[in-house]
């Protein structure tokens, strides 16, 4: 849970948080890499059999993933199969502990799975639910996968590079799932500082009642 106590902060600013995080391949990733960056303990929850996506992305260095380790540095990894009774109640003492929860599936994915945002939000009410996703969790295009490529192309960003004449090209970093995941960061650390604010508030009130 969040630690008030200064004297546990040399880790980092957000030193006693923890992030469970279900995403994979980049713009869930860079927000938890951010966050374990700025001191989270950040485990990451992989996919049972083969994990993350990316770990079969070259150029590999001794027979590990560069792009993997790239945007998954300062995390821990688990893998979970989540059909697995043990494996769900392992699941939902991670989820007693932890203060954050990041996923980049597509909408619907997660309640699914029974993890999903409302059932988590009458079970888990301390804990801060972030998802990332291409088109949003409604609208008429809600279901659909959102790449950034195809979000550059929908944006109209890669009518402005390329060579004069020629069809529109792609833009060489990603900077739809870089852009989602600080976005992403912001979100997450707003609640967090909320979240703070009412603790301090409540044991305010509390002091003050105590006091009379």
């Amino acid at each position: 849970m969040i630690n008030s106590d200064n004297n546990k902060l040399e880790g980092g600013p957000l030193s006693g948080i923890t992030v469970l995080d279900f995403s994979r391949v980049l713009a869930g990733p860079y927000c938890t890499m951010v966050l374990a960056d700025l001191g989270a303990r950040v485990i990451k929850v992989e996919k049972f059999g083969t994990g993350d996506d990316t770990r079969a992305f070259p150029p590999f260095i001794s027979a590990e993933s560069a792009y993997f380790m790239c945007f998954n540095r300062g995390k821990e990894s688990i893998v979970l199969d989540i059909k697995s009774p043990r494996d769900r109640e392992l699941l939902e003492r991670l989820l007693n502990t932890s203060d954050v929860l990041v996923e980049n599936f597509r909408p619907g994915v997660m309640d699914r799975l029974g993890y999903g945002p409302d059932r988590l939000a009458k079970t888990h009410p301390h804990l801060i639910y972030t998802s990332i996703s291409g088109f949003g969790h409604s609208g008429p295009m809600s279901e659909l996968p959102g790449y950034d490529m195809v979000v550059q192309a929908m944006g109209g960003v890669m009518s402005l590079t390329g060579w004069p004449g020629e069809r529109p090209a792609r833009v060489g970093t990603s900077f739809g799932d870089l852009g989602a995941a600080l976005f992403g960061v912001i979100c997450i650390l707003s609640a967090l500082y909320h979240y703070q604010q009412n603790i301090n508030l409540w044991i305010q009130f509390l002091w003050s009642a105590g006091t009379e």
